[in-house]
């Protein structure tokens, strides 16, 4: 990526924050990482696993509408540093009850909703001390900054938690966790200062109208609303892809721990560079186009190549074409958002978004993982050697996920096509 003097110069004290909360950041993702392996080994249950996702997720849907009045109303240097730490004493809490023996799958449950709520609240926050710390200038530049570190940490997370987990067992994954966040809190509370606008905190507008504000912002702009529930349709699916894949490739007999850490570490590598063409990118001419064309052709390759593929290079090939052109639709999505809703408004509206863009990311966890559970592997599960779903999808346990896949990639071409003629979000493009 492309750095001048000036970048640097002008843009100090986000890297400094973009450094340090990704790197706690890593820590997060491998914990995470970690448990799913846990949970799955546990109960062998595509359902009881995406339930911890459904717990994360739950808190956007139910409280992003008041986290966002929260955060445009209350210091957002102070919401990153709580939340942050109540995060790390979840993670205390898991340590603890794995140390004692004493850990249960509910017991994730909660704290995964704990966790969930806390991201609720810090999520808004943090976009809008990104927008306060950048100039206008390199928005899309950060922005490929930004999913380049979520790259990087998907390339890292299952190489480390794996040889973590080999070698010192899932606590030692808890510790590094909690280094990170160490790291990143320090760094924070010491060397960050996070731009404040004064009006916001003397506003005498009401909590709940104040509430209200980003979803009235939306009524009234039903570009970005269309925008938000076109990505609400993509997430569903999306939710329900990030069902299947483990399900499966920890089922399938050439599958198991090491093939989904490698196909894991294949995402992450493709974002990486994907992040990189998105940096080095003009400003296009549509951004619209590129997040329909982009999203489209993903649905269209990843979802059928891993129904159909049984082999862990070709599970890679899958990968790489799905996540290659999704941090250009990314930072496009980025850019789109910071340029048209106003710095004032933009932790409530980004709240509304929560929970008009991620409500349909538990309902696609949960019903992702039940249909693998209930309908996809028992039917499966009947048929006769020789017949056209086993020719299909293969035979055994991970071949209805398989078969889910195959179902999901229709729902996404779908959506995207639907939403390509969206007018309303061609209007986008009308507004410099």
């Amino acid at each position: 990526m492309k750095f001048n003097n000036q970048f640097i110069s002008e843009a100090k004290t986000f890297l400094l924050l973009w450094i340090t909360q990704s790197f706690s950041g890593l820590g997060s993702s491998m914990t995470g990482y970690a448990l799913v392996i846990w949970s799955y080994q546990q109960k062998g249950s595509a359902l009881a696993t995406s339930l911890l996702m459904v717990c994360s997720y739950a808190p956007y849907v139910l409280l992003s509408i008041f986290a966002g009045t929260i955060s445009d109303r209350w210091n957002k240097k102070h919401i990153m540093l709580v939340c942050d730490s109540i995060a790390a004493l979840g993670t205390v809490t898991v340590f603890v009850l794995l140390r004692t023996g004493s850990l249960q799958l509910w017991h994730l449950y909660v704290l995964n909703a704990l966790n969930g709520f806390m991201n609720t609240v810090q999520q808004p926050a943090s976009e809008v001390a990104v927008s306060r710390l950048l100039p206008r200038k390199y928005y899309q530049k950060t922005g490929g900054l930004r999913y380049f570190a979520n790259a990087l940490n998907s390339i890292l997370t299952p190489v480390i938690a794996t040889a973590f987990i080999a070698f010192a067992g899932i606590t030692a994954v808890l510790c590094f966790d909690l280094m990170t966040f160490f790291i990143a809190f320090i760094s924070l509370s010491v060397f960050i200062k996070i731009p404040e606008n004064d009006t916001e905190f003397s506003q005498k507008e009401s909590f709940l109208k104040s509430a209200g504000t980003g979803i009235s912002y939306l009524r009234t702009n039903r570009g970005i609303l269309d925008l938000m529930l076109f990505l609400a349709s993509i997430n569903f699916t999306a939710s329900m892809y990030q069902a299947a894949l483990p399900a499966m490739l920890l089922s399938r007999s050439n599958g198991g721990e090491k093939a989904l850490g490698i196909v894991n570490s294949v995402t992450g590598i493709t974002m990486l560079a994907g992040s990189f063409i998105a940096s080095f990118l003009k400003k296009p001419k549509s951004r619209i186009r590129v997040i329909c064309n982009t999203l489209l052709f993903s649905m269209l390759i990843e979802n059928f190549m891993l129904a159909f593929c049984r082999t862990v290079p070709l599970w890679c090939l899958a990968e790489f074409l799905g996540w290659i052109l999704i941090p250009v639709m990314n930072t496009n999505l980025d850019a789109i958002m910071r340029e048209r809703i106003p710095v004032e408004l933009q932790g409530r509206v980004y709240a509304a978004r929560n929970t008009l863009q991620f409500f349909t990311i538990p309902a696609g966890y949960f019903l992702g993982g039940f249909l693998i559970d209930n309908v996809f592997e028992p039917v499966m599960s009947i048929q006769k050697k020789g017949s056209i779903l086993i020719s299909l999808f293969g035979y055994g346990k991970g071949s209805g996920a398989a078969f889910l896949f195959f179902i999901i990639a229709f729902t996404g071409i779908l959506t995207c096509t639907v939403f390509r003629t969206d007018k309303n979000l061609w209007k986008l493009e009308e507004i410099r």
